[in-house]
């Protein structure tokens, strides 16, 4: 077996998943690229294995351990954007910036002033 053809499969399915996590705005969507991502590692973990003849299949064991990653990965992620959907009502990743920023910078003397923070 030619090792080029997977690599070259997985090479493609891998930069069809980058171009789908800084391209997309849906979080779902993001979410199924880097699944395509871990699946282009895992078919190049399973050809290396195949092609190096190891005895203990570690490729494929590892592949086994991504899988089980990318699961529990896939079902905390839509858990998290389905909570934030109900919410905010939207599952756009520009709009869900928001959560993560101020949107004015915070002024040494304003925390000094307010009773209620300083201890």
């Amino acid at each position: 077996m030619h090792l080029a053809y997977p690599a070259v499969l997985a090479a493609l399915l891998f930069a069809t998943g980058l171009y789908g996590v800084l391209a997309r705005r849906n979080a779902i969507l993001v979410l199924m690229s880097v699944e395509l991502m871990l699946n282009a590692v895992n078919l190049n973990l399973v050809a290396f294995d195949v092609w190096l003849r190891d005895a203990l299949h570690a490729g494929q064991a590892l592949t086994l351990f991504t899988i089980a990653i990318a699961a529990a990965e896939i079902g905390i992620g839509l858990a998290i954007v389905l909570m934030v959907y109900r919410n905010r009502g939207t599952s756009d990743v520009d709009k869900l910036r928001d959560t993560a920023e101020a949107h004015e910078p915070a002024r040494p003397d304003d925390i000094t002033a307010r009773p209620e923070v300083a201890a």
